[in-house]
C-alpha cells in the first residue's frame, strides 16, 4: 500500500530532505563544536564520517522508505512482517520527540533575538552587556517558554497542511532564500580585516586537539546534520515517486549539507577572529559573540538580522521533518487526522520541552548525570539515540532486506552500476556498524 501523499517533484523532495538535514546541526552546533575541537581537524573528521557513514546510511533509509512506501514504523513491518524490527521506527519517534523538545527552545531564542534586532534591542551594547542580555533572556521563563511555543506553533501549522501544501511549498521558499542570504553573509565576513585567520582556523587542522571525544562528537555531528538514525529520511523517501533516482538525491543532499556547514564556518570564524574573539565559546557562540561582532560592522545589525533569518529558516525546515515522523505514524495518511494529531503531538512536545527551556533559569540548579536538563537531552539524542538508531538501520538493511531487491530499488530512475552498489552494501554491512560500535564503546569507556 502506497502513501496517499507524495512530493510533487524531485526538487521538492531534495529541498525538503535537505531542509530536514540542514538545521541546528549545521548552523548552531557545528561552529561551536568545531571551535572547541581544533577547527580544521574536526572538520576533516566530520567530512570523513559524513561520506563513509552518513551518505551510506542516508541511502539505506531512502531504500527502506521507498521500498515500503510507508511511515517510519510501518515501513519495517512491511519489509519484515511478524518481527520486532519496527522498534527502530519507534526509537526514531522517541528520538525526534526529545530532539524537537529542546530544538524548539533554541528556535525560540532565534525568534526572540530576531525581534530584539527589529526593535533595536541589540543596538549599542558591549561584549559584557551582550553576554548579560543573553543570560537574562534565556533565564526569563515567560520569554523562553513563550518564544518556544511560537516556534512550535509555526511548525505545527506547516505539518498540518500536509506534504505538498505544507512541507514542500515551505521548503521551496525557505531553502533558496537561505542559500542567497548565506552567500551574502559569507562575502561580508571573509572581507573583514583579519578574516584570513578565521579561514585558516577552519581549513588548517590542528591534530593535537583530536581526542576520542572529538571523534564521537564528529560522528554524532554527521548523523545530526544529515538527520540519519531517527528514520526522518525513511518517512520523506516514502513520499517520493518510484521514477526518481535515490543515489543522486542522496548525493545532492549530502553536498548541500556540506556546503552549508562550510558556509556557516565561513560566516562565523572569519568574523570571530577578525574582532579578536575566541571560537570556543560553546553553545552561546551565536547569541553572545556574533551580536558583539555584527554591532561593530557598518550596517551590522542588518547583517545579523539576515543571519538570524537564515538560522530560523534552517531550524524550522528541520523541525518540520521531526514532527512529520510522529504525525505520519499516528495519522496513517488521513488528512483529517493529520491536522488533529499535528496539534496534539506538537503541543505535547512543547510541554515536554518546558524543563529544557527553564534549565537556564529557575531550573538551572537541577542536574542529572552532571548535566542540565537541556544538555542531557542534547547529549542523549546526539551521542546515544542517533548512533544507536543508525546502527540498527544498518543491521536491518544488511540482514532483513534482499540484496537483489535493494539493487533494483536503487536502480530506479538512475544508472547505478553494480560495483558501486556492492561498495555501498559493504560499507553498510561491515564498516558502518563497526565504526559506530568502536567509537561508542571507546567513548563510553566500556573497554
Amino acid at each position: 500500500m502506497e502513501q496517499q501523499e507524495q512530493f510533487s517533484s524531485r526538487i521538492g523532495f531534495i529541498l525538503s530532505a535537505a531542509g530536514a538535514a540542514i538545521g541546528l546541526g549545521a548552523i548552531w552546533k557545528f561552529p561551536y563544536i568545531a571551535g572547541q575541537n581544533g577547527g580544521g581537524a574536526f572538520l576533516i573528521i566530520f567530512l570523513l564520517f559524513t561520506v563513509i557513514l552518513g551518505l551510506p546510511l542516508l541511502l539505506a533509509e531512502f531504500t527502506i522508505g521507498r521500498t515500503a512506501q510507508q511511515d517510519a514504523v510501518r515501513s519495517f513491518q512491511v519489509i519484515a512482517p511478524g518481527t520486532k524490527w519496527y522498534f527502530i521506527g519507534i526509537l526514531g519517534m522517541i528520538s525526534v520527540f526529545i530532539l524537537l523538545s529542546f530544538y524548539s527552545v533554541i528556535g525560540g531564542w532565534i525568534i526572540t533575538y530576531l525581534w530584539k534586532v527589529v526593535t533595536g534591542g541589540l543596538t549599542g551594547l558591549n561584549e559584557v552587556q551582550y553576554a548579560e542580555l543573553f543570560a537574562n533572556t534565556i533565564a526569563n521563563p515567560a520569554i523562553s517558554i513563550g518564544a518556544q511555543l511560537i516556534f512550535i506553533i509555526m511548525t505545527i501549522f506547516v505539518i498540518s497542511r500536509g506534504v505538498q501544501n505544507g512541507i514542500e511549498q515551505t521548503n521551496k521558499i525557505m531553502m533558496p532564500a537561505l542559500a542567497i542570504l548565506f552567500i551574502i553573509l559569507v562575502i561580508r565576513s571573509v572581507t573583514l580585516d583579519g578574516a584570513s585567520a578565521g579561514v585558516a582556523f577552519l581549513f588548517q587542522p590542528d591534530l593535537s586537539k583530536v581526542t576520542s571525544s572529538t571523534i564521537l562528537e564528529a560522528m554524532g555531528q554527521s548523523f545530526f546534520t544529515l538527520s540519519v538514525g531517527v528514520s526522518v529520511m525513511i518517512t520523506y523517501s516514502a513520499y517520493l515517486s518510484k521514477d526518481q533516482s535515490l543515489p543522486s538525491s542522496a548525493v545532492s543532499i549530502v553536498v548541500m549539507n556540506i556546503m552549508v556547514v562550510l558556509l556557516s564556518g565561513l560566516v562565523i570564524f572569519p568574523a570571530v577572529f577578525s574582532f579578536g574573539m575566541e571560537p570556543d565559546a560553546g553553545p552561546t557562540l551565536l547569541f553572545n559573540v556574533l551580536p558583539t561582532i555584527f554591532s561593530q560592522m557598518p550596517a551590522g545589525m542588518l547583517f545579523f538580522a539576515a543571519f538570524l533569518i537564515v538560522f530560523l529558516f534552517a531550524t524550522l525546515t528541520s523541525a518540520f521533518s521531526m514532527l512529520e515522523i510522529i504525525v505520519a505514524v499516528i495519522s496513517k495518511g488521513d488528512p483529517v487526522k493529520r491536522k488533529k494529531w499535528a496539534w496534539i503531538v506538537g503541543l505535547a512536545i512543547f510541554l515536554f520541552g518546558v524543563p529544557s527551556a527553564l534549565s537556564f533559569g529557575i531550573l538551572s540548579d537541577v542536574s542529572l548525570f552532571g548535566k542540565s536538563i537541556f544538555d542531557l537531552a542534547d547529549y542523549t539524542v546526539s551521542n546515544i539515540l542517533l548512533p544507536t538508531g543508525a546502527l540498527f538501520i544498518a543491521i536491518f538493511v544488511s540482514v532483513k532486506m534482499k540484496k537483489s531487491a535493494m539493487y533494483e530499488e536503487l536502480k530506479r530512475g538512475s544508472n547505478l552500476m553494480y560495483g558501486i552498489f556492492q561498495a555501498w552494501f559493504f560499507l553498510v554491512r561491515y564498516i558502518v556498524p563497526a565504526l559506530i560500535i568502536f567509537v561508542m564503546l571507546d567513548v563510553l569507556e566500556i573497554w
